[in-house]
Parts: structure tokens; sequence; C-alpha cells
């Protein structure tokens, strides 16, 4: 991994108990849809303490910062969810909980009910619209037996409001030793900043729970 060539394309290493290390990604947003000056290469604090939100100051070492996955792994599969003019996968492993298809389509996306998506219970363009909105990947579709992107613009990544990093676009994601984590969605993916999640480098929706809060950002 030392070639000249290692980082020209957009890419994200999560460094091992340390910040996420991203490289030429030049889209950096906050939750309110405010650009966030961006560097060719910036260290993201991914431990939950940084003074300096969405930037690493170096807390994660101060504080002992373990940035292991906690979790299995046992529940990453994806489950299909076929109706009659369209296909919803669904990996709950890698689930955000952002609540974006829950709260907005309730004849679809059934908290309390099983199965928990019954995909002919809107319009197929409707469908489509609150799928795009996942951002963790989560959630993807499929017409005629054929996968679509959720995303095909430039690669960014958005701080959302006290929770993760929304990361689109397809940059490389991959660990400090060179392996890439899984699951790993295609085109969106959502990278715990709280410190708390069991799924690093993903977002468990732990943030909620310990009602983590960027002021800033």
């Amino acid at each position: 991994m030392n070639s000249s060539t290692e980082h020209e394309s957009p890419s994200i290493i999560v460094s091992e108990d340390g910040p996420y290390l991203v490289h030429h990604v030049t889209r950096l947003e906050n939750s309110r849809d405010e650009a966030i000056p961006a560097r060719s290469m910036m260290a993201l604090c991914r431990c939950g303490g940084s003074a300096k939100k969405p930037f690493c100051d170096g807390t994660h070492a101060r504080i002992g910062f373990a940035g292991e996955r906690l979790n299995d792994g046992s529940n990453d599969r994806r489950v299909a969810y076929r109706g009659r003019g369209i296909t919803i996968h669904d990996n709950r492993s890698v689930c955000a909980h952002a609540g974006h298809c829950t709260q907005s389509l309730t004849s679809v996306f059934r908290n309390d009910e099983e199965p928990w998506i019954e995909p002919d219970g809107a319009t197929v363009e409707r469908i489509i619209e609150v799928v795009k909105r996942c951002p963790s990947g989560a959630l993807s579709y499929a017409l005629d037996n054929v996968e679509y992107a959720c995303y095909e613009g430039e690669p960014k990544i958005v701080v959302s409001k006290d929770g993760p990093y929304e990361v689109a676009g397809a940059p490389e994601l991959r660990l400090e030793s060179g392996e890439s984590p899984t699951p790993n969605s295609k085109d969106r993916y959502t990278l715990c900043r709280c410190g708390g999640s069991k799924n690093k480098p993903f977002c468990d929706g732990t943030h909620w729970k310990i009602e983590f809060k960027d002021e800033k950002n």
C-alpha cells in the first residue's frame, strides 16, 4: 500500500483505534447542507470526543478509544421482499435507524408487523423515492431483477445531526489492514462517529441510546 496512486481515488481508511482518514472526497457538509472546508486528506473523528468535530483532535488517544467491531456479524444478511412491481432488499445489520422509511411510508415499512416490509403497499415510484433516502444502504431495490443505484452523484460525506457520517458516491472503504469491512453497500453507508456502535465502523443507532450531541454540526 505504498504506491503513489494509492489515494488518487476517493477513499476512507478506518485507522485502528483512531480516526477515519479521508482521501479525495471534496464534498463535506453539515446537517444544514452547509459546506465544511475539505482537504485532499482529512482525519474525521470516530471516538465521539473531539472538540473540533467533525475533525479529529487526538482525543481518541487520551481516552483509550477502542475501534474494534464487537458484534459477531450473525445478523449480516440481505432479505428480498418481492412485490408485483418492485423487489426491496433489506440488510438489518447496517441499519442506522434514521427512520426515513418508517416515518415516510408506513404502508410499506411497518414497525410492528411481520413481514415488516410490504412491497405492494405503495406505488413503485413512491417506494423508490423513500428507499433512496436510506443513508445506510440497508435498503435497496430492484426492478425486473436488475438492481439500481440509489445515489449517482460525486462522493460526499454529510455530518448528520447528532448521528453518523452519511457517505454516498461510493468512496472505497477499507480498514487500515487493507481489508474491506463487511457488509459494504455499493453506493451508500453510514459510519459511526459517536464511538459507541457495536458494528464499527458502521453505525448501529447507538447514538440515539447514548444521546450523542454535536451542537456545531
